[in-house]
């Protein structure tokens, strides 16, 4: 990696895990998804470092515009939530302590017995976004197509749920 695009990367990083941090920590839910959104939004920049344009797009596409549609309904359906008080406590904190220490002593592990970072030096194929697009309109358009009338449904059921009856 070069100069630039190493530091691009390290600044990325930072604010992958900055922001993972923010989500978990924060009470106030809208702050934390929009904390994962800015997570999220990293994660497709180390996907364009990575030359995958299509995983970067479908990344902002699927997953933070998934973010902002279950954002919407959490805001719908808890409307009326809003006058009644909710506390947000965790009263494990220790077991929690220990899960998190044991998972980063086991990543830092695995990553110092990883001897050799293989990757290929060929370079992708000039039609692989063509092709995910191809196979996209063709063979997988029927669950493409279910996919998107699932959440339309899930909308209308969030809107019918949320809307407030008048007598």
């Amino acid at each position: 990696m070069d100069a630039p695009v190493s530091l691009v990367f390290w600044i990325l990083s930072f604010i992958i895990i900055v922001s993972a941090f923010m989500v978990v920590s924060l009470k106030n839910i809208f702050h934390c998804a929009l904390f994962l959104i800015l997570c999220l939004f990293s994660v497709a920049g180390i996907y364009l470092l990575l030359n995958a344009e299509f995983l970067a797009a479908a990344q902002v596409l699927i997953y933070v515009g998934a973010v902002s549609i279950l954002m919407i309904f959490a805001i719908m359906l808890t409307s009326q939530l809003a006058s009644k008080r909710i506390s947000q406590t965790n009263e494990n904190k220790l077991v929690a302590f220990f899960v998190c220490l044991m998972f980063g002593l086991s990543t830092l592990v695995l990553i110092a017995n990883t001897h050799v970072w293989r990757y290929s030096a060929q370079a992708l194929p000039e039609a692989n976004v063509l092709t995910i697009g191809k196979y996209l309109m063709t063979d997988f358009m029927l669950p493409f197509e279910v996919v998107s009338v699932l959440l339309l449904a899930a909308m209308i059921g969030a809107i019918v749920l949320a809307r407030k009856e008048t007598s």
